[in-house]
């Protein structure tokens, strides 16, 4: 506050009177946590001790329950597995039938080109004994008007290959071929080798015994 004070000399002088008001301030207090939390755990859990009880009990299965459920896969299983097999030896039985097919439109196609002499015969001789390694490299390499094999093309290797290689039989999963002799019948299946060829009659059929699916037998395929 400014005030004005006479002097003895006709002057005056000023005062400043400075009153300075302090507040104070109230005392702060401590942050507190959430009420929801007390020592890092879940006051509602803690405020409700047989629901979290309740709830952490049902975490795994009983044992009844997974024995009920091991017995509804079972019987799922025993009605997919078989479904699978059957379609499985359908898909083999039907590629049999082609390899078949196949195999005897390339014999047809080798006697066409081979003087009419049938795949297995030695050097073009149908009198003489037809054999599995003949019939097989006749097939699978390149060969002369003959029958005489090579394993490389040329001018007079012309004919061939008619196979990349012996197809395998499906169902015995064998590619070996017993070769019958002129004037001998066809044996009966015995399932010794994948397929059963006689070149005297152009012949040739699945060593498999037994029947498909179907109830027919592989030999009559």
């Amino acid at each position: 506050m400014l005030k004005a004070v006479p002097m003895g000399d006709g002057g005056s002088r000023f005062e400043v009177n400075v009153n300075v008001r302090t507040t104070q301030l109230p005392a702060s207090r401590p942050l507190s946590r959430p009420s929801s939390w007390v020592d890092g755990t879940n006051a509602t859990a803690r405020r409700n001790p047989r629901q979290s009880s309740r709830q952490s009990g049902r975490a795994g299965f009983t044992l009844v329950e997974i024995l009920i459920v091991v017995v509804i896969l079972g019987i799922l299983a025993s009605i997919v597995v078989p479904q699978f097999s059957n379609a499985s030896q359908t898909a083999r039985q039907n590629t049999l039938r082609e390899e078949l097919q196949y195999l005897r439109t390339q014999i047809n196609v080798y006697q066409a080109q081979h003087l009419d002499i049938s795949a297995g015969y030695p050097a073009g001789n149908s009198a003489g004994t037809p054999t599995a390694a003949n019939f097989t490299n006749q097939m699978t390499l390149f060969t002369d008007q003959f029958g005489n094999t090579s394993a490389t093309g040329s001018a007079t290797f012309a004919f061939g290959p008619y196979l990349s290689q012996m197809p395998t039989n499906p169902v015995n999963n064998m590619t070996t071929v017993l070769v019958v002799a002129n004037n001998t019948a066809i044996p009966a299946a015995d399932g010794s080798t994948a397929w059963i060829y006689k070149p005297q009659t152009l012949e040739i059929y699945a060593n498999n015994t037994g029947n498909d699916t179907n109830g027919v037998p592989f030999s009559s395929y």
